[in-house]
């Protein structure tokens, strides 16, 4: 009897893994040239740094244990998350403008073009659906909602980064797709075209237009969609348009990157850093909230957006922690930084310095 329970387990997760949300590992002439890469090292995609999964006195069956019994006071918002909903198809493609949908997903016109970031739409963050379900009232966006798309950046493959279903749901409007080593095996796996792949590992240069420049920079965290991880690499992007310069972090822990790329790029008019979902634990792959001061001032950044909260619980602090930490210790810190924050949904304008933002998480249970 035990037997036959684990024979038609094994086959059940034989089944789900078959299902094309879970994507497809590089392999062939992909896997060819990612073994080229400098970055590519012992069979796996390797940070610039030693990262260990989980920092010095941790273990995996305490943070599993945690996890499953931990009570934590408002992990999950009771409250309905404020919103705006700002019409993206009338939006006018002169307009240089950033709109957050929560989360690490956002939307920017800047110089004529149209770049989406991250999209999750699908209100999960798993690919077992119903598992890791948005917070009320931040989905309120759908594929419908967003208009052509010149460029589709995705800065890794984690799931609250590439959603199978919003990506399938966006598929006739994405023009062009830039995406680090490897993760463009998903999508030509999920029937993109070949040609509109843009597939570059870290320190490289694409010249959008005359007028828009991206390169491709580090981060430090990992990759995966299944057991096998770091196949694919993660990556950080500089966007940059005349007279206007812009971070856009993805997920990363705390490193000498951060200081790199302000000296390297820096100063930029506007970086988005990862800000939320952390832990001690793994400090290494997600920032803590001193570390995102720190990283501001490294990046060398005028305002800086936080990002990677509000929409989904995957870290065991309540869920407005990571707004709340990050502006109080800025505002506590030697020569504080404008913050950009947002609600989901409001126009943020590029190039306006002198924009306010309330915030709007005060008072939200």
């Amino acid at each position: 009897m035990i037997i036959t329970v684990l024979i038609l387990l094994f086959a059940l997760l034989i089944f789900v893994f078959q299902h094309p949300r879970y994507g497809k590992r590089p392999s062939g002439e992909r896997l060819a040239l990612i073994q080229k890469s400098p970055n590519y090292k012992n069979g796996k995609f390797e940070n610039v740094n030693f990262t260990p999964e989980l920092a010095e006195g941790y273990g995996y069956f305490n943070i599993i244990s945690e996890f499953l019994f931990k009570k934590v006071d408002r992990k999950i918002p009771t409250d309905l998350i404020p919103s705006i909903k700002t019409n993206l198809l009338e939006l006018s493609i002169d307009q240089d403008v950033l709109v957050w949908f929560g989360h690490s997903s956002y939307f920017i016109q800047l110089e004529g073009k149209r770049f989406l970031i991250d999209p999750v739409f699908s209100g999960n963050a798993s690919p077992v659906y119903g598992t890791t379900k948005a917070f009320k009232g931040t989905d309120i966006y759908t594929a419908a909602d967003i208009p052509e798309i010149d460029y589709l950046l995705i800065t890794h493959d984690h799931y609250d980064h590439l959603d199978y279903k919003t990506i399938m749901e966006l598929k006739p409007k994405i023009k062009n797709v830039i995406c680090a080593l490897g993760v463009g095996s998903h999508f030509e796996f999920w029937g993109f075209p070949k040609n509109i792949i843009i597939e570059k590992d870290w320190h490289e240069k694409i010249e959008l237009d005359q007028n828009l420049t991206l390169y491709t920079t580090p981060s430090r965290h990992f990759s995966g969609r299944s057991i096998k991880r770091c196949n694919t690499l993660w990556t950080s992007f500089v966007l940059e348009a005349s007279h206007f310069k812009m971070y856009l972090g993805g997920d990363s822990g705390y490193d000498s990157h951060y200081a790199e790329i302000g000296n390297k790029f820096g100063p930029f008019d506007i970086a988005l850093i990862d800000n939320g979902q952390y832990n001690p634990a793994w400090k290494y792959i997600h920032n803590l909230p001193q570390d995102v001061i720190k990283a501001m001032k490294d990046i060398q950044a005028k305002r800086v957006f936080p990002v990677h909260s509000s929409k989904f619980s995957l870290a065991l602090h309540p869920w407005d922690e990571p707004l709340i930490k990050v502006t109080e210790s800025n505002a506590a810190s030697e020569n504080p930084i404008p913050l950009i924050t947002p609600k989901i949904g409001e126009l943020v304008e590029l190039k306006n310095e002198n924009q306010e933002f309330q915030q709007w998480w005060k008072g939200i249970q």
